[in-house]
């Protein structure tokens, strides 16, 4: 019985993984070249310029039909002879930076370069001055305490002495 639901089950993951590389396969392969050079440079557009409706795809990855229009343009604007930071350009215009995985160092983008830098620079710091703080703070002991660190003191000490004393005696 399990042994059935498992081969069913990875009969129909396979299936549904395999439908899906097919439909990214059919995705790209609608685009025509006649040249390799322009090819590439579509395939290199697709997988640089971020879908701006999805999380974190590329529109290559996308299956979001604004993802696909994006292709479509970018197909066109190759074909007419655009060049890489042509379509860049249009995307961005269009999209903002946010069009472009790596958006150029600007001062408006300058958060995106350099705020995961400040925000561990930061945490660091507030860690060392916690740290430090800790290490500098004096304990207060109470009378009671006081007095069990001076029984184990004294405690030690004679244990101390007992064992000096033995290791004298069987030298």
């Amino acid at each position: 019985m399990i042994k059935n639901f498992i081969t069913m089950l990875m009969v129909t993951l396979t299936i549904a993984l395999s439908s899906l590389s097919v439909v990214y396969a059919v995705n790209l392969e609608t685009y025509k070249f006649d040249d390799p050079q322009k090819e590439a440079l579509f395939r290199e557009l697709i997988d640089e310029l971020r879908c701006p409706k999805c999380q974190n795809q590329t529109i290559g990855d996308s299956d979001a039909p604004l993802a696909k229009d994006l292709r479509d343009r970018t197909y066109l604007m190759v074909q007419q002879g655009a060049s890489k930071q042509e379509v860049v350009d249009y995307m961005v215009a269009r999209y903002g930076d946010f069009a472009y995985y790596r958006p150029p160092v600007k001062l408006s983008t300058v958060v995106l370069w350099l705020g995961p830098v400040l925000v561990i620079l930061v945490g660091a710091a507030v860690i060392l001055m916690r740290v430090r703080a800790r290490n500098n703070a004096e304990v207060e002991l109470s009378d009671e305490e006081q007095a069990q660190l001076a029984a184990l003191r004294s405690s030690d000490l004679d244990n101390a002495d007992q064992s000096h004393s033995e290791q004298d005696k069987s030298s």
